[in-house]
């Protein structure tokens, strides 16, 4: 598993042909930027490595602490963490509960103080409302997100794959079954 200083120059090796390859599918500047932002956040800070105590979990910095329950509640490279899609999806809804609590609990806490209306339900429409009309932003956003995490876990999965060839041979490639069945042949050539 390369170390988080090699996470972090293999996004920033890429960040280049990010760039240039959304540019070109979008021939759009702004969905370009996000894209590369949201690679950028992912590949430096929102990636998998977040269920450790990672460079990532550190650049936090005093609100790295939203992260312990995430930490706690999946392993290391889990497929809720590491996998495809499913990964980001899953820091993006933890993130944005927390951030949800601690807006309710904010606003709850103002309103109290200075006494001004607050309206949650016309709050959620405009949220909506406004996700639909940024749609492809958010898109753009999303995509870059998954690509700096896939860019983590591909290289975690090059990685590993590298050493376990490296330390049993190539036969660390095939499905287990498969090396099973030669060893029983194998076996049964020894003992004629």
């Amino acid at each position: 598993m390369p170390s988080g200083r090699i996470h972090d120059r293999i996004t920033l090796w890429c960040l280049p042909w990010l760039v240039l390859l959304t540019f070109l599918l979008t021939r759009s500047g702004e969905l370009t930027l996000l894209a590369a932002a949201g690679f950028l956040f992912s590949g430096l800070m929102f990636g998998p490595d977040l269920d450790i105590y990672s460079v990532q979990f550190k650049r936090w910095g005093w609100l790295r602490w939203i992260w312990i329950p995430y930490q706690k509640a999946l392993s290391h490279r889990s497929q809720l963490s590491h996998g495809l899609l499913i990964g980001t999806i899953l820091r993006l809804l933890y993130l944005f509960v927390i951030a949800s609590v601690i807006g309710v609990f904010g606003v709850t806490i103002a309103q109290l103080v200075w006494g001004f209306p607050w309206n949650w339900q016309n709050f959620w429409q405009i949220c909506l409302q406004k996700l639909q009309q940024y749609s492809g932003e958010a898109i753009a956003l999303f995509f870059g997100l998954e690509l700096g995490s896939m860019s983590h876990s591909l290289a975690d999965w090059t990685g590993s794959t590298y050493k376990r060839i490296k330390r049993n041979g190539i036969k660390t490639l095939l499905p287990k079954w498969k090396a099973k069945k030669k060893r029983r042949k194998s076996r049964q050539k020894n003992k004629s």
